[in-house]
């Protein structure tokens, strides 16, 4: 009885250390692990695992993204200096030459950006808001004239506002089909998005008349826009911001969004304030604030307990609106009866 528990357990041992050896034989990347986080700018050491019945090969190559890194003839960990890495998920190889044959292995690491500054707020003053309006997009023109657009299939539109007293001056409702986002001003038009219609809405800034219509590209949805004085800045969701042509609305390129954690998506309502690209994180009482060269965020600005009345759901953070001539910063979210002209308080 005795023997017959005891053999197949010690071929379960044998088996085991089978595998162990034939895992510790295969050609492979000790270090860095798959998936490993580095911040741009760290040197991390490539070290292999070389096959146990090779005691000495021609050479091993080693790349990153395809780009030649190092060319060895022995087993010494390579340096790889992530300064020129690009944000996001980098692939390594190596290719182990010997005998004629060609061995490979991966890996991959996450290039990620230094942690962001972190900012508190201080509220300056405080104006009334349309609770009714569930705020998707908020811009000031330059002559300090407010524009929103509001979300809600039966609720969406596209207004004028007094944002000292909250009254509405000119609107224009959309289809009831229609689900209002994002807005932006180009000139003498406004741009206006919707969010699963895959459509946009051009309006004349004066009188509100929409004058065009255009389809979306590669991104999914419409979330937030914004205008860098050379082309428009579309979210959708997720960790990418989109490049809009402002003449075409032709999606021209993307960059991915990354904080010191890895890619951050949720990015919703956005502006463009002094070379960079303020965003609201959607369902979080955070702005962040973009490279838009590079995608990485530089800081986050913490708003939790601006406005200590809003409700769980539907009730979100979302409307950042610059005003240029005073450089004042201002934020309102869906539903919310106040608007805030906030500054910023470093930590």
């Amino acid at each position: 009885m005795n023997r017959i528990i005891y053999f197949p357990l010690v071929l379960l041992v044998f088996i085991a250390s089978c595998n162990t050896q034939k895992k510790a034989s295969k050609f492979r990347f000790d270090t860095p692990e798959a998936g490993t986080l580095v911040k741009k700018g760290e040197s991390i050491p490539l070290k292999l695992v070389f096959p146990s019945e090779i005691s000495s090969f021609d050479s091993v190559i080693y790349a990153i993204d395809g780009e030649v890194l190092a060319r060895k003839t022995d087993s010494t960990p390579v340096s790889l200096d992530t300064e020129k890495a690009p944000f996001g998920s980098r692939t390594l190889s190596a290719k182990l030459y010997h005998g004629g044959e060609e061995q490979v292995a991966y890996s991959n690491i996450v290039v990620v950006p230094p942690s962001p500054k972190r900012y508190g707020f201080r509220v300056i003053q405080e104006y009334p808001h349309d609770p009714q309006a569930y705020t998707q997009g908020l811009e000031f023109d330059h002559q300090g004239v407010l524009y929103e657009s509001t979300g809600q299939q039966g609720r969406s539109s596209i207004r004028q506002v007094d944002y000292k007293t909250g009254k509405i001056l000119k609107k224009t409702d959309l289809s009831p089909n229609s689900f209002g986002e994002g807005l932006s001003i180009v000139g003498d038009k406004l741009i206006q998005l919707t969010w699963q219609e895959k459509v946009g809405f051009v309006y004349d800034k004066n009188t509100l008349t929409k004058t065009a219509e255009f389809n979306y590209g590669r991104s999914s949805e419409g979330w937030g826009l914004c205008y860098d004085g050379k082309r428009l800045i579309k979210s959708d969701g997720s960790s990418r911001l989109y490049f809009l042509n402002k003449d075409t609305y032709a999606e021209e390129g993307f960059i991915e969004v990354y904080n010191d954690k890895g890619p951050m998506d949720s990015l919703n309502e956005l502006e463009y304030i002094d070379g960079k690209i303020y965003a609201n994180v959607y369902t979080k009482d955070i702005i962040v604030i973009i490279n838009p060269d590079t995608g990485a965020i530089e800081g986050e600005i913490n708003l939790i307990g601006i406005y200590p009345d809003k409700k769980e759901s539907d009730n979100e953070l979302n409307g950042i609106a610059y005003e240029r001539e005073g450089k004042r910063l201002f934020i309102t979210g869906k539903n919310w009866p106040k608007l805030y002209e906030i500054e910023l308080v470093a930590r």
